[in-house]
């Protein structure tokens, strides 16, 4: 492999998205040595180290870091660049690579992805679905789907759903046998669905608010997942109480198959936004992409309002102002207010 500048750039930019030698050289097409020496050829050339290599892994130096923030948007559009020199007039062709959460495969990427290949049929998509806070500049990615709240600041960001809530919820089954929370508080002494974003991360401590004031919550129950749809079935199970993205679970609240419980304390979110760097030069693939989302977004997009919910006796009763339920005691506090808006669910990032 003949040492280029620009060869062993995108060497070391396939490597260090990959972190692995030999994804990327799978990717590359060529040998794994070959590539190897490609990426040292880089590093001797600029006096750095910009990967750590043991056996198993392959892990970014800060330079490393550095170098693909600032370099592997330019070399993807040069490279995408000379893909589009063969294309008709007028014809648009190239990759778009996009980073969205779980809840929004349904609620956007479903209802926007026919369109766009319908209308640019030459455009290949591809798109990773995580619950993770995703750098899509240091991955690779053109752009990303996300609420407002887990988007960097100096990115661009296109409105794609109306603004949200995340409610708690539960099957009738459920309230029928252990009662209905009252206060943000009562949800210590409840089984909750918990969430965990990734093995070694905390649970999520389960956000609300009412006017000025905001809780989150250090919920306890009997599964801990981070996967949406799991936490759906399992409380329309009856197992426990759910922390959703309300349009998530808008079928179920409308066959009255969960319903939902503190309601006036679901905090309220901007809403799914489409995202991508304000710095770079937009290809024409991912520019078809923004218009066909901004079509969308000025049409109706979710399901109508959910009603407000009932308990399992009759029509819902006002919170009382009495002290909290006893029972099992867990560790609980309430925040000040802060103005600070409401932080995502991992299983919506």
């Amino acid at each position: 492999m003949a040492f280029t500048p620009l060869n062993s750039l995108n060497s070391f930019i396939a490597v260090a998205r990959r972190r692995s030698f030999a994804g990327a050289a799978r990717d590359l097409g060529v040998s794994t040595s070959a590539l190897s020496q490609s990426v040292r050829q880089l590093e001797a050339r600029l006096g750095v180290t910009l990967l750590t290599r043991t056996t198993r892994t392959v892990a970014l130096t800060d330079p490393g870091r550095r170098l693909l923030e600032t370099a592997g948007a330019a070399v993807d559009q040069a490279l995408e660049s000379l893909k589009t020199v063969s294309a008709r007039p007028g014809e648009v062709t190239g990759r778009v690579r996009l980073s969205v959460p779980t809840p929004a495969v349904t609620l956007v990427v479903a209802r926007l992805l026919p369109r766009f290949v319908e209308r640019y049929p030459k455009v290949e998509v591809e798109v990773q679905v995580e619950n993770r806070f995703v750098n899509i500049i240091a991955e690779g990615l053109d752009a990303g789907i996300r609420l407002s709240e887990a988007i960097e600041r100096d990115m661009v960001q296109v409105r794609l759903t109306d603004p949200g809530r995340f409610v708690v919820a539960a099957a009738p089954s459920y309230l029928a046998r252990r009662g209905t929370p009252e206060k943000p508080q009562d949800l210590l002494q409840h089984d909750c669905l918990c969430i965990r974003a990734s093995p070694s991360g905390a649970r999520y401590a389960w956000e609300l608010e009412r006017g000025k004031k905001a809780w989150r919550v250090p919920v306890q129950g009997p599964v801990t997942t981070n996967d949406p749809d799991l936490m759906r079935l399992l409380a329309v199970a009856g197992v426990g109480l759910l922390y959703s993205f309300e349009p998530q679970i808008a079928d179920e609240l409308r066959r009255g198959s969960l319903r939902l419980v503190l309601e006036q304390y679901a905090a309220a979110v901007p809403g799914f936004f489409l995202y991508f760097p304000s710095r770079a030069q937009v290809s024409p693939a991912l520019r078809g992409f923004v218009d066909i989302a901004r079509e969308m977004a000025a049409r109706p997009t979710g399901p109508p309002r959910t009603p407000p919910s009932r308990s399992p006796s009759g029509p819902r009763a006002r919170t009382p102002r009495g002290p909290a339920r006893s029972g099992r005691r867990t560790r609980w506090r309430r925040p000040r207010c802060s103005g600070r808006r409401h932080r995502s669910s991992p299983c919506t990032r």
